[in-house]
């Protein structure tokens, strides 16, 4: 009777072994490999551009996988807890952006290119500004840098909260006077004009629109930064309440203001060249394109 009872405890003690590890494999996919079942994609802001994109990248390659409106913040929090834990992901994210330095990522080929082509950061003022106030004018149009730039500021306050944007564009300006200088170049200071203008609370427009405040600061400007969403930001310089922003992304997320306030604004062009937006993984899963996720 004892020999019948162990056997009996051995045998239902391997098969809640072997549930236990059925249930671990199916939790980390096929051969213990990362690729689990994706089945949603992080985004950021419903209603933003990229989102829009997103919807419409989704529909055209008909993925089976629930896109899921967030915020940026949290967006990045999620996908740093898959990287420490090593699971897949997939997010909405752009370049230039600080986790492209922090971590090891990729932007997921778009053979139907809808969100992954590569765009341009336009500057947008509003109509008179040079006329009024031609050397914030003239240094808003002379305004240019790098993608290298952008993520050098970023990455300074996106992996440090005890650094601020403005701390981080302070350091940059020190440690690229020249190029800083060349964007002043034969610009006349002032004396008691401020300007106002508007930004996005996202890394890379906090990085470009303080390192242009603190330049415009030593022009002679008092400058009054109002974190407005893409959208009202536009309608506010369209109506003559905002002076400009450096938010435009193009042909993307701004597509749909720039037309709608077309003859209404003007646009000074891009301030970066070479970014660049699309469904982002870490390096260490095995897909390299939009077609590689779950389709229905």
């Amino acid at each position: 009777m004892k020999k019948l009872t162990a056997t009996l405890l051995a045998v239902i003690l391997g098969m809640v072994l072997t549930a236990c590890s059925s249930t671990n494999d199916t939790s980390e996919g096929e051969n213990g490999e990362t690729e689990l079942k994706l089945d949603e994609i992080i985004g950021i802001e419903p209603g933003s551009g990229t989102m829009n994109m997103a919807e419409e990248t989704v529909e055209e390659y008909n993925l089976d996988m629930e896109l899921i409106p967030s915020s940026e913040p949290a967006m990045i929090t999620e996908l740093e807890q898959a990287i420490s834990e090593e699971k897949p992901i997939v997010v909405t994210l752009w370049q230039p952006h600080w986790t492209f330095d922090e971590y090891d990522l990729k932007i997921l080929d778009d053979p139907k290119e809808i969100i992954g082509v590569e765009q341009q950061i336009h500057t947008i003022v509003r109509q008179g500004l040079e006329e009024e106030h031609p050397s914030a004018y003239q240094f808003l149009d002379n305004f240019h840098w790098e993608v290298d730039d952008m993520n050098t500021v970023m990455a300074m306050f996106g992996q440090d909260d005890d650094v601020k944007p403005r701390d981080a564009a302070e350091v940059w300006i020190e440690e690229n006077r020249e190029k800083a200088d060349s964007w002043m170049e034969g610009i006349e200071p002032v004396e008691n004009e401020s300007i106002k203008l508007a930004y996005i609370e996202w890394d890379t427009e906090l990085s470009s629109t303080n390192v242009v405040a603190l330049l415009l600061e030593e022009i002679g400007y008092d400058v009054d930064l109002t974190p407005l969403d893409m959208g009202i930001a536009f309608e506010s310089i369209a109506q003559g309440e905002v002076d400009g922003t450096l938010i435009a992304w193009l042909p993307g997320g701004a597509s749909t203001y720039m037309e709608q306030y077309e003859g209404d604004i003007d646009d000074l062009g891009p301030n970066l060249e070479g970014a660049k937006q699309g469904f982002v993984v870490p390096a260490y899963m095995d897909i390299d394109s939009n077609e590689d996720l779950p389709t229905k």
